[in-house]
């Protein structure tokens, strides 16, 4: 049985594993994993790691679930759907940090994605701009119950995902220090339209799952204000920590949309 060749894996090596939780940073995917074990009392182990791609095989009790890295970006995300499709996943929820935009959100605060504003190019491979990057509902309800278990404060709403950290969220801490006229006032733009938050994966992961026929959801933790907020270590910690709690808590929902 031959491996998909980006992230070397095969139906096979998944176990029966339907659901994938999505961190872009590999080094999450085995604090992912870990967590699982931890709360479940199952244990895990590594599948393979290639490139940014990192996989995790943890389980439940009631199911197998995979932890796959996607690195940064909407680009090697594709490349992680499109090939964990391949190999039978039919779920799969993006884990990762994000920068606030709305003034009312707090670090520390998940969101939980329920559609995202297409500011990436990879997801126009899969599908035209018209197409909406729309969260599976069943995902949202079963993150929104997470959240709820875990006890972490959330927000549901639109998230603008952009290819690029610098001058896709209007920051003014990159090299040049120069903003193209098309993103100048995008912040405020986005904030006035009630956009809740800037990442980098969200409109890949929901476009191509929409429009694969396949369940997609994103969650994330709030480590900073988007478009002009350093990352710090202790606002990261707790934000990370959220966003996988609350992901890992949704198992629990998730796992009864698969069986």
């Amino acid at each position: 049985m031959a491996n998909v060749y980006h992230l070397d894996l095969n139906r096979k090596m998944l176990q029966g594993a339907k659901i994938a939780l999505l961190p872009g940073d590999p080094a999450r995917s085995e604090k992912i994993a870990k967590y699982i074990s931890t709360v479940y009392g199952k244990g895990f182990k590594r599948l393979a790691s290639k490139r940014e791609f990192f996989t995790h095989l943890a389980d439940t009790g009631k199911a197998k679930v995979l932890i796959t890295s996607t690195g940064i970006g909407g680009s090697s995300t594709s490349i992680a759907v499109d090939e964990l499709a391949q190999v039978g996943v039919t779920t799969f929820i993006r884990v990762g940090t994000t920068g606030a935009i709305q003034d009312y959100i707090n670090i520390g605060d998940c969101i939980i994605t329920a559609g995202a504003v297409r500011l990436d190019g990879a997801s126009t491979h899969y599908a035209p701009i018209e197409y909406p990057a729309v969260a599976h509902y069943k995902v949202v309800n079963a993150l929104i119950e997470g959240a709820k278990k875990s006890r972490v404060r959330f927000h549901v709403g639109v998230t603008a995902s952009s290819d690029t950290f610098y001058p896709g969220e209007e920051r003014k801490d990159s090299f040049r220090k120069y903003t193209l006229r098309r993103f100048r006032g995008a912040t405020l733009e986005w904030k006035m339209l009630n956009v809740l938050n800037y990442e980098m994966e969200s409109s890949t992961i929901l476009t191509l799952t929409a429009s694969m026929g396949l369940k997609g959801g994103c969650v994330t933790g709030v480590v900073n204000r988007g478009g002009v907020g350093k990352i710090t270590k202790g606002p990261l910690v707790k934000g990370e920590g959220a966003a996988i709690k609350t992901a890992v808590a949704a198992l629990e929902w998730l796992v009864q949309t698969t069986l």
